[in-house]
């Protein structure tokens, strides 16, 4: 038997698509067999593979789930059904446990209700890129093993509740019986890993729509869109808050707001965690995307680390980590990774731990942490629709007439993701998007002139390969 996926699924980080349009059970059971397949092959006689199994909180999420499990046990592998969770409560459970060979979660992440996907670890790395293209073609060929295999469902909530709790252990709970934080579940799986957790946490927390509920009838779980955060701001104005958490529906990105309702960008919350982490551990590799504001990478260097430009991606900067042995990395979108007393992968709900730990530990509020940083002027993320062809063409063009040999004095180019452009004005970014047909652009500037310049190059570079700065799509 052969399978075709839609061509739109079969992502760089992840495999995604539309319920009922673009991806459906025979997708999920496709998957299913071709990841045990692998498995298979790759342990070979030494023992029967087992597979983590978790799904997010999205309507279609149990059928997805049904049909992954067949395809795995068809393929020879045993699997330990962790149920509904976060992203990170089924990497952990793939982490943690000595006997589990892989682990899928059933996720559309921050996607739309009528999204929805999976993403990987094969033996404790990340499933993704080539991985992802294998199993596509493994499919249209039928080239799968067919075995027999085991169920077994699992609760590891609590569990995971006390692995995080450790995150603590060091610090006086007494200094943290006066902290209030306020959290924003969003409706997505990490509601209730939350609701545990917040139970067992010092000092007053402030829940919001802890409640899962895959049409997400209050707002859109993606943290790092501003519009996103009103309702969390309230709270945190309401209560005094001395800051509060949001997460994205599968509750693998952080985004936060201090208690003056000032967000905490990506690259900002890492500078706080790299603070904290340096204190412990000096002269450690830091990475952050190409995306991350150039305070960030300055902050590293002043507390004693050293700071690693890498590509944007969760799966790319979780291998790049491994490669340098780096215990903390981060991005823009929010995805924080933790190797220090951690397992290296994203998980909101640790990052909100150790943010309340990090301000305990430096001795400052969340609030004065946030005020201490430069203000540097930047353009959030803007993403606008360029044709699949052109994407990685356009910044091919870039990158050529900026490294020719007429470039202006002062003008530096990293092109490790897309071309960064540094200039006494500060930095531009222009980039394709790896999951979308769009091109992504930022700048920063420590003034109003200085970016208007940069936006400016962004133009006139865009211009002379035949395009320009549309409306911004979302992601």
């Amino acid at each position: 038997m052969t399978y075709n996926f839609h061509s739109t699924v079969l992502r760089e980080y992840d495999i995604r698509g539309i319920i009922g349009e673009t991806l459906g059970p025979d997708d999920a059971r496709a998957i299913g067999r071709g990841f045990g397949t692998l498995l298979v092959r790759d342990l070979g006689d030494s023992k029967k593979p087992k597979v983590a199994v978790g799904y997010d909180g999205r309507v279609s999420s149990p059928i997805l789930e049904h049909a992954l499990i067949e395809g795995l046990t068809s393929s020879g592998c045993d699997v330990r059904r962790i149920g509904m969770g976060a992203t990170p409560m089924l990497y952990y459970a793939e982490a943690s446990a000595e006997e589990v060979d892989g682990g899928i979660q059933i996720t559309g992440s921050h996607n739309p209700a009528n999204y929805n996907g999976f993403k990987m670890v094969f033996r404790g790395r990340p499933f993704f890129g080539a991985d992802i293209q294998t199993l596509g073609a493994m499919a249209a060929e039928g080239d799968w093993v067919d075995g027999s295999g085991e169920v077994e469902s699992v609760d590891i909530i609590d569990r995971y509740i006390d692995r995080m709790l450790t995150a603590l252990d060091e610090i006086d709970s007494a200094a943290l019986e006066g902290l209030t934080v306020a959290w924003d579940a969003g409706n997505g799986a990490a509601g209730p890993a939350l609701e545990k957790l917040a139970a067992r946490l010092p000092g007053t927390h402030h829940l919001l729509f802890t409640e899962v509920d895959g049409n997400f009838p209050n707002h859109h779980p993606d943290p790092t869109v501003e519009a996103n955060l009103a309702d969390l701001r309230k709270v945190v104005a309401e209560k005094s808050c001395d800051f509060g958490i949001a997460f994205d529906g599968d509750g693998d990105r952080i985004g936060a707001i201090d208690g003056e309702g000032r967000v905490i960008w990506g690259d900002q919350l890492l500078m706080i965690y790299a603070e904290d982490l340096l204190g412990k551990l000096p002269n450690s590799t830091i990475i952050a995307d190409v995306k991350a504001s150039r305070a960030l990478f300055d902050h590293v260097e002043k507390h004693g680390g050293q700071p690693i430009m890498w590509k944007t991606g969760h799966s790319l900067i979780k291998s790049k980590m491994k490669e340098v042995s780096s215990p903390l990395a981060g991005e823009m979108s929010g995805h924080v990774f933790f190797a220090d007393e951690y397992y290296g992968f994203d998980d909101a709900l640790y990052a909100g731990i150790r943010l309340i730990a990090a301000s305990a530990r430096l001795g400052k509020s969340v609030t004065q942490l946030r005020g201490e940083m430069p203000a540097m002027l930047n353009t959030p993320e803007m993403r606008f629709q360029v044709d699949e062809s052109r994407k990685f063409a356009a910044i091919e063009e870039v990158k050529a007439r900026l490294t020719g040999d007429d470039v202006p004095e002062g003008v530096e180019v990293n092109a490790t993701d897309g071309v960064r452009v540094n200039t006494p004005d500060g930095w531009w970014l222009l980039r394709a998007s790896n999951t979308q047909d769009v091109l992504v652009a930022r700048a920063e500037s420590n003034t109003e002139d200085g970016l208007e310049r940069l936006m400016g190059q962004i133009d006139e570079q865009l211009a002379l390969s035949g395009l320009e700065r549309g409306e911004s799509v979302g992601h």
